[in-house]
C-alpha cells in the first residue's frame, strides 16, 4: 500500500528516520499499565528543532495527529496515539546543550533521561533533583509536570523548569521564560506548557534549575505497627521544619513485595524511608530529631544507610516497587493511580483507602511520596477478568472522590492523560472550560496529542 501524502512528505523530510515497521509502531503503542495497545501510523525521529517544526507543519496541512514520546514511562496513557497519526520520538534529541555552573542552570534537549543528565553533571558539583523513579526523559517529565521522591525538598518540574523552546501546532517555534530566577513580564507561558501533556505543542529544549550536590547524605528505614502512626510521624516531621530530602511511605503489602523480590528481610509492616541532605553536622542533627519523632510515634527497627552503595540499594528497591508489586500476582496487570491531599488530611485519606482495598476482591499495595501528601495504589488485576477490572475502576474512583472531598487533587504527579478526564470538570469547574479554550486557541484542529487533558479534540 502506498503511503499517504502526509507520510510521503515526512519521509522526504526525515528519510529512514520516519519508520512505519510494525515492530516500531507496536513498541510505541504500548504503555506501562492497563490501557490497550494503540500504535501510531508512523514513528518519527527528528534531530533538530527545525525538523520538528517542519514535521508539525506537514502534519497540520494534512490533518495528521501528532503525539510526543520520551521514554514511554507515563502511567495514564499520555503518549498513546489515541487517534493514530505520527508519534514523535525524541531519542535523537538527547544532548546537554549548555551548563552554566555559576548560574546553576543547564539547557538540554528533551530526549535526555534523568540518569544520563546527572551522569553528565557529575563533574560540575551540581545535579538535577527531580526523581520520579523511572529513568524518564526530561521532555516527558516537563510535559507531565513530574515530581517524585525528592519533591518534598526540591519541588516538582514546575519549580525546576525556567524556560522552554516549543513547537506549536502550526509549526511555529516559540521560546518561553529565561535563565533568570524570576520574572514578572507577561503571562507565564513556561508554566502553561509544563504539564500540558503535549496537547499544546512539542517541547524541543528545556532550561532547568540545577542544585548543588549535598556534602553529606544519610538515609534510613523504620517500621511502624500500623499505617496511622507512620503517617502521623510524617506530619510531625514536616511541622517540625526538618528539611527532608525524601520521605516515603510503603504499606505492609509493598514490604512483602520487597522481601519477595529483593530479599529485603524487612518486617511486613508499614515503613518509612527517609533521606537527609546537607552538611555533616546538619544531617546528623536532622537525623537525631527525626529519630525522636519516630520513637514517639511507636516506630522501631531504625536502620541507617550512610554508605552510598547502601543508599543506592534502598532507593533502587523503592523505585522498583511497581515491578515488585506486580510479582506478588504473576501475570497480573496493574491499574496504577495516585491522589494528593493536604498534609492534614493525609492519614484519613490513606486509612480510608486501605480499608477500601482490604474489603475488595483484588490486592492493592499502597505507597507514596507522603511528604507532600501524594500516595499511590497499585491495583493488581487478572487481565482477562472483567469483574476485577470493574473493581479496580471502582477503587480508583473512590480514591479520586476522596481526594476531592478532602480538598485535594485527583492526581499529584501521574497526570490526566486518557485515564482521569472524567474528573477534570469536578476538580476545576469552569476552569476546565478555560483549558479547552486555550487548547482551541493554540491547536484549533485538535491535532496535538488528541484525546488527552480536555474534551472535544
Amino acid at each position: 500500500m502506498a503511503p499517504s501524502p502526509a507520510l510521503a512528505e515526512l519521509s522526504t523530510l526525515l528519510g529512514d528516520r520516519l519508520v512505519t515497521s510494525a515492530a516500531d509502531r507496536e513498541a510505541h503503542g504500548r504503555n506501562e499499565t492497563h490501557f490497550p495497545a494503540l500504535p501510531p501510523e508512523a514513528v518519527a525521529y527528528p534531530e533538530t528543532t527545525e525538523e520538528v517544526s517542519r514535521l508539525v507543519s506537514i502534519c497540520a496541512r494534512h490533518g495528521l495527529p501528532v503525539t510526543g514520546w520520551g521514554a514511554g514511562t507515563s502511567l495514564e496513557g499520555h503518549a498513546l496515539a489515541l487517534h493514530g497519526g505520527v508519534t514523535v520520538d525524541f531519542a535523537r534529541m538527547a544532548r546537554v546543550l549548555e551548563v552554566r555552573s555559576e548560574d546553576m542552570v543547564a539547557r538540554i534537549q528533551p530526549g535526555i533521561t534523568r540518569e544520563a543528565l546527572n551522569t553528565e553533571l557529575r563533574a560540575t558539583g551540581l545535579f538535577f533533583p527531580v526523581d520520579p523513579g523511572a529513568n524518564a526523559s526530561l521532555g516527558g517529565m516537563a510535559s507531565t509536570r513530574a515530581s517524585g521522591t525528592t519533591a518534598v525538598r526540591y519541588g516538582t518540574m514546575r519549580d525546576n523548569v525556567l524556560a522552554l523552546e516549543v513547537v506549536l501546532a502550526d509549526g511555529r517555534v516559540i521560546r518561553t521564560g529565561t535563565a533568570a530566577r524570576k520574572s514578572s513580564a507577561g503571562y507565564d507561558l513556561t508554566g502553561l506548557f509544563v504539564g500540558a501533556e503535549g496537547t499544546l505543542g512539542l517541547i524541543t529544549e528545556i532550561t532547568i534549575r540545577l542544585h548543588g550536590q549535598p556534602e553529606a547524605v544519610s538515609a534510613a528505614v523504620c517500621a511502624f505497627p500500623a499505617m496511622a502512626p507512620a503517617v502521623e510521624a510524617v506530619i510531625a516531621t514536616i511541622q517540625s521544619g526538618i528539611p527532608m530530602a525524601r520521605i516515603e511511605f510503603v504499606d505492609a503489602a509493598t514490604v512483602a513485595a520487597f522481601n519477595q523480590r529483593d530479599h529485603a528481610g524487612m518486617p511486613e509492616e508499614p515503613h518509612l524511608l527517609v533521606e537527609f541532605h546537607g552538611s555533616p553536622a546538619a544531617v546528623a542533627e536532622q537525623a537525631e530529631r527525626f529519630g525522636e519523632i519516630v520513637a514517639e510515634a511507636g516506630g522501631r527497627g531504625f536502620q541507617w544507610a550512610d554508605k552510598a552503595e547502601d543508599r543506592a540499594r534502598l532507593w533502587r528497591m523503592r523505585h522498583n516497587a511497581y515491578y515488585a508489586c506486580l510479582a506478588l500476582r504473576p501475570g497480573a496487570t496493574a491499574w496504577v493511580t495516585d491522589v494528593c491531599v493536604p498534609i492534614s488530611r493525609l492519614a484519613e485519606a490513606v486509612e480510608e483507602t486501605r480499608a477500601d482495598i482490604a474489603a475488595a476482591s483484588i490486592p492493592g499495595p499502597i505507597l507514596g511520596h507522603v511528604g507532600d501528601g501524594n500516595f499511590h495504589a497499585i491495583l493488581l488485576v487478572d487481565p482477562g477478568n472483567e469483574a476485577e477490572a470493574t473493581e479496580a475502576k471502582r477503587l480508583a474512583a473512590r480514591m479520586a472522590d476522596r481526594a476531592l472531598r478532602l480538598g485535594g487533587t485527583v492526581t499529584g504527579e501521574h497526570g490526566i492523560g486518557m485515564g482521569k478526564l472524567d474528573y477534570m470538570a469536578r476538580e476545576h469547574g469552569a476552569g476546565w472550560e478555560i483549558m479547552g479554550d486555550i487548547k482551541r486557541a493554540l491547536d484549533p484542529a485538535g491535532l496535538m496529542n488528541p484525546g488527552k487533558m480536555v474534551r472535544g479534540n
